[in-house]
């Protein structure tokens, strides 16, 4: 089993504190919800984690297995099995859907460690009949022209072809309608197991009928405040984040 910690993360944006002392535990085997309203940091989280340099981490440690990573790229960081779908995935002209998987999968390997092309086209194109799309996908520019609803998709093949050890997840169903919505989760269904973790980000309740938590973490004021198991996102449902807020004597106002 992998450990992901996160202890005392602080993190600001242009001298803006965003994060304020967040603790959070990830582990392989489990997936995490990491739910709360807008512009509390939950994005800001998996950006951090991840090691975008935008993001200064001002205290606090990210430890994978007890190592600590805050030194370290982000393509370091990536070799090490963490993975981050973005909310919003950059389109790339100019190199392929199909060469950017093999290079990344192929990054920082020994020459015998690399898969061949072979083996790789047979693998992606498994995964991209789990996902429902189509050969041409793999030829097109990576994102370049693809619809949200593709993005997405595409962000989940990157995620079976790559099998890290975390995900992180930020928002992988905005905008997504319930047909596009059904194939990502299936794809992060597939993924459960022993050796992989994810940290889901999310807003809503109705991702998280299709990828049912094992854990649901409560996100206000750039700090997780509550824990507990999937009933949790479903209390969320039904009384709101102004309801928990009241609870824990958070000043919180719903926005309208």
């Amino acid at each position: 089993m992998s450990v992901l910690e996160i202890k005392n993360l602080h993190v600001s944006i242009e001298d803006k504190e965003i994060l304020k002392g967040v603790n959070l535990m990830l582990k392989t085997g489990e997936i995490a919800a990491i739910m709360g309203p807008n512009g509390t940091g939950k994005s800001t989280l998996s950006a951090a984690i991840m090691g975008n340099p935008n993001y200064e981490v001002t205290e606090g440690e990210i430890l994978l297995d007890g190592e600590n990573i805050l030194e370290l790229e982000v393509d370091e960081r990536a070799r090490l099995g963490l993975f981050l779908a973005m909310q919003y995935p950059s389109e790339i002209p100019g190199i392929t859907n199909a060469e950017f998987m093999r290079a990344a999968m192929n990054a920082g390997k020994e020459d015998k460690d690399k898969i061949s092309v072979r083996d790789f086209i047979t693998k992606l194109d498994q995964k991209m009949a789990l996902l429902g799309m189509k050969e041409e996908m793999a030829e097109r520019y990576l994102n370049e022209g693809f619809s949200g609803g593709e993005k997405k998709r595409n962000e989940i093949l990157q995620l079976l072809m790559l099998e890290p050890r975390f995900a992180l997840l930020d928002e992988v169903d905005s905008g997504l309608d319930i047909d596009a919505l059904r194939v990502v989760s299936k794809g992060v269904n597939e993924m459960r197991g022993e050796g992989f973790g994810a940290m889901i980000i999310t807003h809503y309740q109705r991702l998280l009928n299709y990828i049912r938590p094992d854990v649901v973490h409560v996100m206000m004021d750039g700090r997780v405040v509550l824990s507990g198991g999937p009933e949790l996102a479903d209390r969320l449902e039904k009384e709101g984040y102004s309801t928990i807020a009241e609870e824990l004597g958070i000043d919180y106002k719903e926005e309208v």
